[in-house]
């Protein structure tokens, strides 16, 4: 009987047919950062005043700060109203000007804006100002919610249909909402196309990477989620500039739309996962598959090895049952969950407040992915030299200490703040990049999937969770900081209670997984250095 570990070695771990359905899953990421640039680049509380045309049809001829003058009342400091407006009457011009007007109403006719860094933006499209500011907010919230029911749905659907399928679906998705998503009229359609946006980038990413980590042998595991991260890192420093040329949120979702148009070409063409074939019996299936990529990688497949692939009766009917009928798989479960979580909440909450740390935040947006691709780059490295879990536990400690760093930081230091929420960031983006290899090295095929799409969940709520934990800084700035850098600082403490489970081949079964992540043996000496 061959383990797939031991045909990878036969036909190559990471040979040209890796490479390729690597490259093939990675590109998708690239745009994936794109999809809430529609949210980001706003300007939350832009210069208006309430449109009052209404006044020129008693006399065209009145200059602008006529009209603001007689129709908009002021405020303490002096400056007009940005959301109230007098209520409009049907006097002539001369009443209005010896009487004046004084009662007050909320803006009638929308808002008229001015100063702003941007073209158009949803902010300004759908007037999400003054009683609508807190919109941005649900409508990040919207799509958080998205990417949870995603995973929840296409984690459970792999198992069952296949790595392929889950990922094909999830591609169509994203094309034809981003491509709606540009066309919207109104608010409430914006939303739901990006909860469905949300919901196909959930189910791609997830499955995208386990797909590609499914075909790719021990020596170079990690590079299914690194890279795949590293793509998304290369989008952020795009999207800055992206941006900053185009200042137009609808045109720069037609041109996402673009990239998506070619994927959902190609992505019928990719390979199925040979694991999960012979995991539900597809044997000559997956046969076929694997001569398929020997012949790519130009390696030869002998005989005798494809005769040793049989059904291995790995002994997990049931799903997550396994997970949790077992004591130390549940409490590996746990643990990757809280850290997961921990880490996309303080992520999140960094990234969605971007706009608020002083800096332009168009060089923000470029800082916070310039930083990713030395982090994905060093974790492709450093995971094969030091091993998963003390890396895991030295980047999750240090990217929380970098956050609680910031409130110790005064008001009017920007480049402090800056400094330190982008080396937060690094370390984050480190430790998540290895808890996606982590947490599919802990779990058996059977049910790796729906493991790690349940993890996977837990981190999409910490993303929904983050906009609205940084609501709670209208009572003090401090107070989401403080709320997720403590979580993080205990999620990274729970991880001294996981196993080492680099240059191990995947488990099949529950016993194997517990058997082989059980060992104390360390295989990484050089891990003591950490």
């Amino acid at each position: 009987m061959a383990d797939f570990g031991e045909i990878l070695r036969n036909i190559g771990e990471f040979g040209l047919f890796q490479q390729l359905t690597l490259i093939a899953l990675c590109f998708p990421n690239l745009v994936q950062s794109f999809i809430l640039a529609s949210l980001l680049f706003i300007q939350s509380d832009p210069e208006r005043h309430c449109n009052t045309d209404w006044i020129l049809r008693t006399d065209a001829n009145l200059t602008t700060d006529e009209q603001l003058n007689l129709t908009l009342p002021l405020e303490e400091d002096g400056t007009f109203s940005r959301c109230l407006m007098f209520v409009p009457v049907d006097w002539d011009i001369g009443a209005i000007r010896e009487s004046g007007l004084n009662e007050t109403t909320s803006c009638q006719n929308g808002w008229v804006y001015s100063n702003t860094i941007y073209d158009a933006t949803i902010v300004t499209d759908f007037d999400l100002v003054c009683d609508k500011a807190y919109s941005v907010g649900v409508i990040q919230a919207v799509s958080m919610t998205g990417v949870i029911i995603g995973s929840i749905i296409f984690g459970p659907f792999a198992e069952s249909f296949g790595r392929k399928r889950a990922t094909q679906i999830p591609a169509v998705i994203l094309f034809v909402f981003i491509l709606a998503t540009a066309l919207c009229p109104d608010v409430y359609l914006y939303a739901a196309c990006q909860f469905m946006v949300g919901l196909g980038a959930g189910g791609f990413r997830i499955n995208s990477i386990i797909l590609s980590t499914e075909w790719i042998g021990v020596s170079k595991r990690s590079w299914g989620a690194c890279v795949t991260q590293l793509f998304g890192a290369i989008g952020m420093c795009i999207i800055a500039g992206l941006i900053y040329a185009i200042r137009d949120w609808r045109l720069a979702q037609l041109i996402t739309a673009a990239p998506c148009a070619v994927v959902v070409i190609y992505i019928w063409f990719i390979p199925e996962s040979a694991r999960w074939l012979i995991s539900r019996g597809r044997i000559e299936e997956a046969k076929q598959l694997i001569v398929k990529a020997a012949a790519i990688n130009k390696r030869p497949v002998p005989d005798c090895l494809l005769e040793r692939i049989v059904l291995k009766d790995v002994g997990n009917k049931g799903a997550i049952k396994v997970v949790f009928g077992s004591p130390i798989l549940t409490k590996y479960f746990f643990i990757m969950t809280l850290a997961w979580f921990s880490l996309n909440l303080s992520l999140f909450c960094l990234y969605f407040n971007m706009g608020n740390l002083g800096l332009s935040i168009f060089l923000t947006q470029l800082l916070f992915g310039a930083v990713e691709i030395p982090a994905h780059l060093l974790c492709m490295w450093l995971l094969e030299v030091f091993g998963r879990k003390n890396l895991l536990i030295a980047t999750v400690l240090t990217g929380s200490l970098s956050s609680v760093l910031i409130l110790a930081v005064p008001n009017g230091y920007d480049n402090a703040v800056t400094s330190l929420a982008v080396t937060a960031r690094f370390f984050l983006i480190w430790a998540i990049d290895i808890c996606n290899v982590f947490v599919q090295e802990l779990f058996p095929t059977s049910v790796r999937q729906t493991a790690t799409g349940l993890a996977a969940i837990s981190a999409r709520t910490g993303g929904l969770l983050a906009p609205l934990l940084n609501i709670l800084a209208m009572y003090h700035r401090s107070i989401p900081t403080a709320v997720f850098s403590s979580l993080t600082l205990v999620g990274g403490a729970l991880c001294f209670l996981l196993p080492e489970t680099g240059k191990k081949d995947l488990p099949e079964s529950a016993d194997e997984a517990e058997n082989k992540n059980g060992e104390s043996t360390n295989t990484f000496p050089n891990a003591t250095k950490l």
